[in-house]
């Protein structure tokens, strides 16, 4: 595998962190919920109605009166949070917005918005008081759930589909009738920190483990995929029939579809009656599904697609842990990119490079949130970064990108987030950005730069051993970030606390200087300095006339440890410990100033610091 030959010797990538330990406690608990879920769907007026029996599992030390669920669907109309947050957020998604810069849910007609209704609900028989809040149900339980014990929960509910706005919806701009996301009642998670029933505003999701069983009745002219594996494919045919087994439909104008997908907190379908239904097999690996328009204008780019995704997924195999289903779905629909359980929406009218970009992306979502399942609404920076992070890693080995830094694009983006005062810490919740475009860099390009960084901190090795360690204690949880940084420490021997703090609970920069070379008798002396607040390890790259090198390291004094020599084939000196609170730091090389040509902070360049300018002295400058 080519993955640790992407970075030369000045860019190592190979290796990342964590832990046995989560949330701060060895008494970590997650709850459960069971889902058996009945829907009619009716493709002509895009309303459905549904019967949902949830079997929770309440396994906190905690006695629980009053559960919530989301209902994601009333989002979509004239009024609602997300609809008045569109229209004041200074820089609103253009995917929401009229080419007038209006807001397309305000725009809505009473056939055309979203909605989703608890019509009745019971506890073990019993009927329950619940109010409808928005995007939120509150339910008052009839009998408190004890610690430990599980109660069942019976509801009617009926749904409109809106006209696709962000994410799910009907009819897309590229012609797909239904992309079916954050559709259903889903029970809110709590956990350690309690309750998270957020309204839905803008973005990002969390929930409980468990099993769904669904059963779906559609117009049978409709090809369904999604989230799950379909239990009846010898009555549904559209292609998941085993070859040569003879379909037997069922009579009628419609199709009951039954799928059931195992440990996962989230299931999404979709559905059209012009897809294109495709199947890779994968040797000792899933099934690869792709659902599609019949268009001709982008059949080449979908047959082309399926190769690449295989690749994706074995280096993601390989660089992070097994893949835990059997399958896995790529679907166009929604309105750009989206991961779900066992499964993504895309956008399918792309170049292929492009095409391929977002599946690899919302593939490693696969690993970073629908396996190492992060609050995505609190911790988006470990959601979205660790996936940007390995899927850069992997678009440059499998499209052969040769890129030395696959990370630059991110580390561009952040440094013009530093630049332009709108940063807020990465502890700040996904919702509560002041501006949409400093939630994406901090999110996405702040998030990837942790992992890269963190690889110049504790070495490359280190970093991806980290990743799989993070995967192996992890998977089926709901890590946080002292988890990550916990693996990291175990894998390291580094401590990392001031890491964490700095990068994703303050917006410090990192800069530091080389503040003047001097001759020092037969030797030279070299002061550093660090200008922002952020402390880091300094790596120094000295390079003689003669045209030989030589590093320095100074390790940062409360990582209590070091790392090993990045550059094996270049002798280095470990200095004395830097102390954060020294804004300067002196060292001597045992050589005159004239055999000096230049030295040089940080030649991997995987340290974020905000003015390289100040990182360089070269002689007679």
């Amino acid at each position: 595998m080519k993955t640790m030959r992407l970075l030369t010797t000045v860019l190592l990538v190979q290796g990342f962190v964590l832990s046995a330990l989560a949330q701060n406690t060895n008494a970590y608990w997650q709850q459960r919920v069971d889902y058996t879920m009945e829907v009619a769907m009716d493709v002509e007026t895009f309303q459905y109605t549904g019967t949902q029996k949830l079997v929770y599992t309440n396994n906190s030390p905690e006695t629980l009166d009053r559960v919530f669920y989301h209902l994601y669907f009333n989002a979509f109309q004239p009024g609602s949070e997300m609809d008045m947050r569109l229209q004041s957020i200074a820089d609103p998604d253009s995917r929401m917005m009229t080419p007038d810069k209006k807001s397309r849910i305000s725009l809505l007609s009473e056939s055309e918005i979203g909605y989703l209704h608890a019509e009745s609900l019971t506890q073990d028989g019993q009927a329950v008081t619940f109010n409808e809040e928005g995007t939120v149900l509150v339910v008052n339980l009839a009998s408190p759930i004890a610690p430990g014990a599980k109660t069942t929960l019976d509801m009617r509910f009926k749904g409109q589909v809106p006209l696709q706005i962000r994410r799910s919806g009907r009819n897309n701009k590229e012609g797909v009738a239904l992309s079916m996301a954050q559709w259903y009642p889903k029970l809110a998670e709590y956990d350690f920190e309690g309750w998270h029933a957020h309204p839905y505003i803008a973005r990002e999701f969390h929930g409980v483990w468990g099993d769904f069983d669904v059963k779906l009745t559609i117009d049978k002219d409709y090809t369904v995929g999604g989230t799950g594996y379909l239990q009846n494919p010898q009555e549904i045919g559209h292609g998941y029939e085993a070859e040569g087994t003879k379909v037997k439909k069922q009579k009628g104008k419609t199709l009951t579809w039954h799928f059931k997908a195992p440990k996962v907190h989230d299931f999404m379908w979709a559905a059209d009656p012009d897809y294109v239904h495709d199947t890779l097999q994968m040797e000792n690996g899933p099934t690869l599904h792709f659902l599609y328009k019949d268009n001709p204008e982008i059949k080449e780019n979908w047959k082309n697609l399926q190769p690449k995704t295989a690749d994706a997924m074995r280096f993601l195999n390989a660089a992070i842990g097994e893949y835990p289903y059997e399958q896995y779905s790529v679907i166009q629909g929604g309105d750009g990119g989206m991961e779900y359980g066992m499964s993504t929406l895309i956008t399918g009218e792309r170049k292929f490079g492009s095409l391929v970009g977002v599946t690899v992306h919302e593939l490693a979502h696969s690993w970073f949130q629908f396996v190492l399942a992060t609050n995505e609404s609190k911790h988006e920076w470990m959601d979205e970064g660790f996936t940007s992070f390995i899927s850069s890693l992997c678009m440059n080995e499998i499209m052969e990108q040769n890129k030395a830094n696959p990370f630059e694009g991110s580390y561009r983006s952040y440094f013009n987030l530093a630049a332009s005062g709108k940063e807020h810490p990465q502890s700040t919740h996904a919702d509560r950005y002041e501006y949409n475009a400093a939630y994406g860099a901090s999110a996405y390009s702040k998030g990837a730069i942790f992992l890269a960084q963190l690889g110049y901190v504790i070495g490359q090795d280190k970093l991806m051993e980290t990743l799989k360690k993070y995967y192996a204690d992890f998977k089926f949880k709901h890590p946080v970030p002292n988890d990550i940084k916990r693996s990291a420490e175990k894998v390291s021997g580094i401590e990392l606390d001031w890491y964490l703090t700095d990068w994703t609970q303050t917006t410090n920069t990192i800069d530091y200087g080389i503040k003047e070379v001097t001759a020092d008798g037969s030797q030279t002396s070299i002061t550093l300095e660090r200008i922002g607040l952020m402390p880091m390890p300094i790596d120094i790259l000295v390079v003689y006339e003669d045209d030989t090198r030589e590093t320095f390291y100074a390790p940062l004094r409360m990582m209590r440890g070091e790392k090993d020599n990045p550059y094996p084939a270049i002798t280095r000196t470990v200095l004395e410990d830097w102390p954060w609170t020294n804004p300067t730091y002196r060292f001597n090389i045992s050589k005159p100033i004239a055999s000096i040509k230049a030295v040089m902070i940080d030649p991997s360049q995987l340290m974020a610091d905000v003015n390289a300018e100040n990182n360089l002295w070269q002689a007679g400058e």
